[in-house]
């Protein structure tokens, strides 16, 4: 979800898996490279010269991610969509492996645009976007990149795919294309692929996802858009992050085998001299969850506990045939959250106190950084290079 303010846009994003779904935040330096090849969750491809800092929350057993941001404020989230032609089992790039590489290698979002098309116009996209050894689930993707001045959809279908540039109000992605008239960028034979099929005549205005969507495709996009869209001229952080938590309206999803698995809220101010902020959680269900800030500097302290075990070559994911074994992907933060998570389903008295400490935590965090996006003051960035780090340490010890 995106709203653009006069002053900064406000960027959110929930990922929705199967349980068990292990997700965890990866933080990867600036770097400069040889020529080297760059193995993704599948294939191997050419790597970059030059790579910029990023910070990805990703399933574990993935290398590219569903949600995340760059040093230069440039943020990307993936929406697993399905369209009118299915998608690929073969092994190629997944979607998320394209924000992944969108980030590393776009200073813009039109940097990060231009790299995603064409590396997926270079090599496709497809495999299994869960690990499940006994069926693929295969998706199209469709992609929010935004960065301090401007905002682009992209929706793709194999490697077909269609832009437009968002400049104001609310824009929400989901399970479903969206794009319809409104194309800014496009693949250059995405119209005469779709007469070579039947879908479009030629004579009718090009309308995208009625072109390009199933015909049983009845969904409704975005059920959090409504409540963006009432408070337009005053969303803040805190209506970002209500809205990730609405279990009501389904954005936030809770169930016995399907849960939200991770969030992030960003906030991109236009005035280039104050930081870009990134809200993540880490852990399930934002409902029962921290938004935990994170600012780029260049000595970010890592934070080990809020990162997945590596398995190596040993990973079942890394290994054909895939995904014959599950191994226990939890991280130190994603351990104590469960515990908390008991706690507030099982004793209602101190789950609410739980939950209010919660809150309480969230709310300081909060507080200081709009003192930091209010200072007139330039960053000291030796006060934050452990920010993310300390908040994941006090968040532990809390539940513990």
């Amino acid at each position: 979800m995106l709203s653009l303010l006069p002053h900064d846009l406000c960027h959110g994003r929930s990922s929705s898996r199967w349980l068990p779904a292990g997700t965890f935040l990866s933080y990867g330096q600036r770097r400069v490279l040889g020529s080297l090849m760059l193995m993704c969750t599948y294939i191997s491809i050419n790597q970059v010269p030059r790579t910029h800092a990023i910070v990805i929350s990703r399933p574990a057993w993935l290398w590219g991610a569903e949600m995340g941001a760059n040093e230069h404020g440039v943020c990307i989230a993936n929406e697993a969509i399905n369209a009118r032609e299915p998608a690929a089992e073969t092994e190629a790039l997944l979607g998320m492996d394209l924000v992944r590489l969108g980030l590393e290698r776009g200073a813009t979002a039109k940097e990060a645009l231009d790299v995603i098309v064409a590396l997926l116009e270079e090599h496709g996209q497809g495999g299994n976007y869960y690990e499940d050894a006994n069926s693929c689930h295969s998706f199209q993707s469709a992609f929010l990149i935004v960065d301090r001045e401007e905002a682009w959809v992209l929706e793709t279908v194999g490697k077909y795919w269609a832009a437009e540039k968002i400049t104001e109000g609310v824009k929400c992605i989901c399970n479903q294309l969206s794009l319809t008239t409104k194309i800014d960028a496009e693949h250059p034979e995405l119209r005469s692929y779709a007469q070579s099929q039947g879908w479009w005549t030629g004579e009718d205005e090009f309308n995208f996802s009625e072109v390009f969507s199933p015909a049983d495709d009845h969904l409704t996009c975005c059920s959090g858009r409504d409540t963006l869209e009432k408070q337009e001229e005053s969303i803040t952080v805190q209506t970002m992050i209500d809205v990730l938590r609405d279990k009501a309206s389904g954005v936030c999803v809770d169930s016995e085998s399907f849960l939200t698995t991770a969030s992030v809220v960003s906030v991109l101010p236009q005035n280039g001299s104050s930081p870009c902020i990134h809200y993540f959680t880490g852990t399930p269900d934002p409902s029962r969850s921290i938004f935990k800030p994170f600012i780029f500097v260049n000595d970010v302290k890592l934070v080990p506990k809020a990162q997945s075990p590596c398995f190596g070559d040993d990973d079942p994911a890394k290994k054909e045939p895939r995904f014959q074994e599950k191994p226990d992907r939890r991280h130190e933060l994603y351990k104590a959250h469960e515990w908390a998570r008991a706690v507030l389903e099982s004793d209602e008295e101190q789950g609410q106190k739980l939950r209010k400490t919660m809150l309480e935590l969230e709310k300081q965090g909060l507080e200081a950084m709009e003192e930091i996006l209010t200072s007139s003051d330039p960053l000291d960035p030796t006060e934050v290079g452990d920010l993310f780090y300390d908040c994941v340490d006090t968040e532990i010890k809390f539940f513990k």
